[in-house]
């Protein structure tokens, strides 16, 4: 999502001086080639027919696999998705996250795996994922229909990025910080080597191994996968994004996104790319993320969605919005083999019937 960032940074002074350092001899583009974003009502064109349908439609009571269902996001996509379909949650800790899904535990199964512990193992023992679906993910994904990815971390460093979630990161970053000369570049290449969270081992690698995975792991027929990335991937050249950008996570969601949508091209499925505006809104149980830790208090005057084909909206996205739009479009069968972005503007809560024709018109 954008801006999922600690408004502290730690360790935020010596990381934030070192990126600025780095960032403004470079090619970035300046605020005086700095072009507003193209809005909803600026855009007249709208697309031909849908592609797919037919058999590789999903349908009430398949199986959409929810990777990261015990996050903010994931967790709110599961119990909406658990409507229409049966989920296989993918979690690092069942038992945590079990009490949200009360009363659905007959269409929200939970499944623990730690990805970047199966990648590590994997990696240690020469084996491809193209060859091989570690255990704990071959059972979620054996009779997954369909994949949804909810996973991500923060832009910049936070206790996100550690192995555990809770322990502090400063001592990591200033020691990669030392160790490269004070290389921002080399440091976060560092600490993507030491196995932490960051966006390269997050939202790169992590999505190409879960989708080699399923490719291996599925028995059923694949219909799509869906991933949750972000505005300003496709603008990361371009100002406010080389900010956001300075750790690498747009280009790692950027490298995610093209193995999604290789792998669907190859395999004969659809894939779709949501790109929510920065988060806010409920649940508040985790507290690495600006709009968590600021509960922005606008969810009330907020909830109008605007949808637009591309990388091309500025704004902000509430959680619920996100959730139901990934409901929606799997319900509707519609966005298929396309990116999008989603915001929310000052104005009601659309009908179910209006933002579902939003979407097909994309």
């Amino acid at each position: 999502s954008f801006i999922n960032s600690d408004p502290t940074m730690p360790p935020s002074f010596i990381l934030a001086t070192c990126i600025l350092l780095q960032l403004l001899p470079s090619s970035v583009v300046g605020f005086a080639d700095f072009k507003l974003p193209s809005f909803p009502w600026d855009n007249k064109q709208t697309s031909g027919p849908l592609l797919g349908g037919g058999d590789k439609a999903l349908q009430p009571g398949d199986t959409i696999a929810v990777i990261g269902a015990s996050g903010n996001v994931g967790k709110l996509v599961a119990l909406r998705l658990s409507d229409t379909y049966n989920v296989n949650g993918i979690v690092r800790d069942a038992s945590s996250i079990a009490p949200f899904f009360e009363g659905r535990s007959d269409k929200v199964k939970l499944f623990e795996a730690n990805l970047l512990d199966e990648m590590t193992a994997m990696e240690q023992s020469n084996e491809s994922a193209t060859s091989k679906c570690p255990a704990s993910l071959l059972e979620p994904l054996t009779n997954a229909n369909a994949i949804v990815i909810c996973t991500g971390t923060t832009a910049f460093p936070t206790k996100a990025w550690t192995k555990s979630g809770e322990d502090g990161v400063t001592s990591d970053v200033l020691s990669a910080l030392l160790d490269n000369s004070f290389s921002v570049k080399e440091a976060i290449a560092s600490l993507d080597a030491a196995g932490l969270n960051t966006p390269n081992n997050v939202d790169a690698k992590s999505n190409k191994f879960l989708v080699d995975a399923w490719n291996t792991a599925c028995k059923v027929t694949q219909k799509r996968i869906i991933m949750l990335s972000s505005i300003g991937v496709q603008r990361r050249d371009s100002m406010p994004f080389p900010i956001l950008n300075a750790c690498g996570v747009l280009d790692a969601k950027a490298s995610g996104e093209a193995a999604i949508e290789q792998s669907a091209q190859q395999n004969g499925y659809s894939y779709t790319i949501v790109r929510p505006g920065q988060l806010f809104g409920g649940p508040y149980d985790n507290n690495y993320y600006l709009g968590t830790l600021f509960q922005l208090d606008k969810d009330a005057a907020t909830q109008d969605v605007v949808v637009g084909k591309g990388d091309a909206l500025l704004g902000d996205t509430l959680r619920s919005t996100l959730a139901e739009v990934t409901a929606q479009i799997c319900e509707g069968d519609c966005a298929r083999d396309m990116d999008f972005a989603v915001v929310n503007e000052k104005g009601e809560s659309p009908s179910v019937e209006l933002v579902q024709e939003r979407l097909k018109a994309l």
